[in-house]
């Protein structure tokens, strides 16, 4: 048993111990069931918020008026929460008010989805050894809501009216399409239904919480998948209309015989291993520019879409409130992404500079799957790679043979002319016309002669 379960198991066995109801609940449960390796772990109990920090002084109080308490951890924080049943949601996010309850039936059937709703007793006594694998992750799982059938029939499925369910919180339409694109689940038909009909107040939650569910599409499970089950159930136009603009704009099929910019940038999707969410995001965005720029003159064209699609993923990231580090990777990402092109044309000096941006793997890898989304030629790409792996580190970014101060030193004034002079100094180092301080100051002695007074 690992560290961070080995922790809520002791926390439950105390619990328990103290006279209290305890289990394991929500998405651990879940992962358990699935053979997957939860997160983290979550205990629920009818033990109030002040019983918990009793047994536990060092307990952090971070949502007790919701009966939420943190317990700091080594392997990792544990939440325990109370029993309880919601009131009305007001505001689509947080219960007006909250009651304890004592049975942990009642508390599951506040919660969003069956799979989410599973309780397990960690201390039960092990049954007769069963035969097959989900019987055996079940050992001890209270179900009252019906989500191990809909584990094993891969659906996702509200408790109780999915109306209801979306309208309490309006988050969970966009954690729903998550849960498909993660697991490869289907969405209840009623759920569907609930979600196109509330779709449009998902424009009511706060940016900073879309994003992160977007962010999660794009990086767990299969984000082509998820981006199609957005569309489906009506939140894609709600959530990021730039992307639903991409559905049905023509490419000149010589350069993209896959069709249009929404598949396009579907297959480039389905390729993604593991991304970062920013080359996540690169991805999703790289083509953005392409409906507002589309012409046809002799063939289609998309004349400066790559500059306006970077206006237009900056303006996009802004509105999720990506922080801004993050926002300027994505923007050079859907920059850049069109340079591989002109790649073998490139000055050496180009090439490396090229080389040393920073998250150029990120700019490699999108490049690739841009590639293999359209025309499939990766020479580009594989001219790339092996430069970035055979060149040395200190000649891609190799340290500066002349300073502002050699500059001073030979009586040229700080200036504009300063940035010029190192480019052209640093160009003929990457391409190996100069290899000393000597050399270099030769160079610059003449290509920017001192003017006489």
């Amino acid at each position: 048993m690992d560290a961070k379960r080995q922790a809520a198991v002791d926390i439950v066995r105390r619990l328990r111990a103290e006279g209290f109801q305890a289990y394991l609940v929500g998405g651990c449960v879940r992962d358990l069931v699935m053979g997957r390796e939860p997160q983290d772990y979550d205990v629920s109990t009818d033990a109030t918020p002040d019983a918990v920090v009793r047994l536990y002084p060092e307990s952090l109080t971070v949502g007790a008026q919701f009966g939420v308490v943190l317990l700091p951890r080594e392997a990792g924080d544990v939440e325990v929460a109370t029993f309880r049943s919601d009131g009305r949601y007001t505001d689509g996010r947080h219960p007006d008010q909250v009651r304890y309850s004592k049975t942990a039936e009642e508390d599951v059937r506040r919660r969003d989805f069956t799979i989410n709703g599973l309780l397990y007793d960690p201390l039960a006594a092990p049954a007769a050894a069963p035969t097959d694998r989900l019987a055996a992750a079940t050992n001890g799982v209270l179900d009252y809501v019906g989500g191990l059938a809909d584990i094993q029939g891969r659906r996702i499925r509200t408790i109780g009216d999915a109306t209801e369910r979306f309208s309490e919180d309006r988050l969970r339409m966009l954690r729903a399409v998550r849960f498909t694109a993660r697991f490869g689940f289907s969405l209840d038909p009623a759920a569907l239904k609930a979600i196109r009909e509330l779709a449009p107040e998902i424009r009511d939650v706060s940016a900073e919480r879309v994003r992160d569910e977007i962010v999660k599409i794009l990086t767990e499970g299969n984000p082509r998948r998820g981006f199609e089950r957005l569309d489906e159930a009506g939140l894609l136009k709600e959530v990021l209309p730039e992307i639903k603009a991409l559905q049905g704009v023509q490419q000149p099929p010589e350069f993209h015989p896959e069709g249009d910019v929404w598949t396009h940038t579907l297959m480039m999707l389905e390729g993604l291993r593991n991304p970062t969410p920013t080359l996540a995001l690169g991805v999703l965005l790289h083509d953005v520019g392409k409906p507002p720029t589309f012409s046809v003159r002799e063939r289609i064209r998309f004349d400066n879409h790559v500059e306006v699609g970077a206006r237009m993923a900056e303006d996009i990231l802004k509105r999720l409130r990506l922080p801004s580090r993050e926002t300027e990777r994505v923007v050079e990402l859907v920059r850049h992404h069109l340079r591989f092109k002109d790649f073998p044309q490139m000055r050496r000096s180009t090439q490396l500079r090229f080389l040393r941006m920073p998250a150029f793997d990120e700019h490699l890898e999108l490049n690739r799957l841009d590639c293999l989304s359209s025309h499939r030629d990766l020479t580009n790409y594989e001219l790339a790679r092996r430069m970035l792996e055979e060149t040395p580190p200190q000649e891609i970014k190799p340290a500066p043979l002349v300073r502002g101060d050699d500059l001073i030193a030979k009586g040229y004034k700080p200036g504009p002319l300063f940035k010029q002079i190192l480019q052209t100094v640093e160009d003929a180092q990457l391409e190996g016309k100069v290899r000393s301080r000597e050399d270099a100051l030769e160079l610059v002695a003449e290509q920017f002669p001192l003017q006489q007074p």
